[in-house]
C-alpha cells in the first residue's frame, strides 16, 4: 500500500499486545495518513460477521475498514468485536451508521471505533446536529460513557480522553443524491466536519443515470465534491468495486477510498476457482 505495511500475523498479535498495555492513547493512523499527504485504502465490511475480515485486511497492508451498519447485517455486539479487532491490528475502523441518531453514533464510538460515515447527507442544519454527536463538549455533545475497553486500557484523564477523541475521529459526510449535491456547498461548510464522501451508486440512480459512471453528469458530480473539498480543505473520499476506477478517481483527485466489498472478494475467489477447476476438469 501506499505506507510501509509488514503483513505478518506476528505483527498483529505484537501491536495487540502494545495496545493493551500501552500507556499512551493511539493516534488515528488514516487522519495521520492523509494529514501527510498520502492516499487511505479500505475495504468495506458488509456481509461477513466476523473478526477475521480486519485482520486478513490489515495483514495485506490497507489502511482502513469501512464498517457498513446501514447496509450490512451487524448487531451492535458484532460491530464492536469487529472494532476491537481492528485496533489490535494496524488498520482504522471507520462506521457508517444506518441513519443521523446519536445512539447509532456513540455506541460505535464507545466500542473505538475512530471515525463515523453519516448516510445520505442533504441538509447542513442535520450534519451539524451530528457532527456534534461526535464530538465531546465543549465542541459538541457526545455523552462520556468510556469504559477500560473503550479507553484501551490506558490511564489517562477525562480532559486527556476528550481532547484525543475530538481531535483524532474522522468525520464523514456521504453525498449521494442530487439534493446533498445542490447543497455542497453548506454541508463542507459544517465546522467540524473531515471528509465528504461520493457514493457512486446512489448518485448515478439520483442523476437518473444508474451504473454509468463514465456518464458526463456523473463525472460532473464527481469533480464538484473532489473540488468543494479542496477549497474547503476537507478530503475528498470514494468507493468502488472496480479497481481500475478506483486507481483512475484517485487520479482524480480521491484521497480516501475503497475498493470492493468483503462478500464481493469472497465470491470473486470462489466464483474464479469454480471456473478454473471444472474448465480444467473437462
Amino acid at each position: 500500500m501506499l505506507r510501509p505495511q509488514s503483513g505478518d500475523c506476528n505483527d498483529i498479535r505484537l501491536s495487540s499486545a502494545i495496545l493493551v498495555n500501552s500507556t499512551k492513547m493511539l493516534n488515528n493512523r488514516t487522519r495521520q495518513i492523509l494529514a501527510d499527504g498520502g492516499i487511505a485504502l479500505g475495504i468495506i465490511q458488509n456481509g461477513l460477521p466476523t473478526i477475521e475480515v480486519p485482520r486478513m485486511l490489515a495483514a495485506a497492508g490497507f489502511d482502513w475498514l469501512f464498517i457498513d451498519t446501514e447496509h450490512g447485517p451487524f448487531h451492535t455486539e458484532t460491530t464492536h468485536q469487529v472494532i476491537r479487532a481492528c485496533l489490535a491490528s494496524p488498520i482504522t475502523p471507520i462506521v457508517r451508521v444506518p441513519d443521523f441518531q446519536y445512539d447509532l453514533a456513540a455506541r460505535a464510538l464507545d466500542s473505538g471505533a475512530e471515525g463515523i460515515i453519516f448516510p445520505r447527507t442533504e441538509s447542513p442544519d442535520q450534519l451539524a446536529k451530528a457532527v456534534s454527536w461526535v464530538k465531546y463538549p465543549p465542541l459538541g455533545v457526545r455523552g462520556f460513557g468510556l469504559g477500560a475497553v473503550s479507553n484501551n486500557y490506558v490511564d489517562a484523564s477525562m480532559e486527556e480522553f476528550i481532547r484525543h477523541g475530538n481531535e483524532q475521529n474522522i468525520v464523514v459526510a456521504q453525498i449521494e443524491s442530487v439534493a446533498g449535491l445542490d447543497a455542497i456547498e453548506e454541508i463542507a461548510s459544517v465546522d467540524g466536519l473531515d471528509c465528504l464522501l461520493l457514493g457512486p451508486s446512489d448518485m448515478s440512480v439520483s442523476l437518473g443515470i444508474p451504473g454509468q459512471f463514465d456518464h458526463p453528469k456523473f463525472r460532473a458530480a464527481f469533480d464538484r465534491i473532489v473540488q468543494v473539498c479542496n477549497d474547503k480543505g476537507l478530503w475528498p473520499a470514494t468507493h468502488h468495486g472496480d479497481p481500475q476506477l478506483i486507481i483512475d478517481s484517485v487520479q482524480r483527485g480521491m484521497r480516501m477510498v475503497t475498493c470492493a466489498t468483503d462478500l464481493s472478494l469472497l465470491w470473486g475467489a470462489v466464483d474464479g476457482l469454480g471456473k478454473t477447476l471444472r474448465s480444467g476438469l473437462k
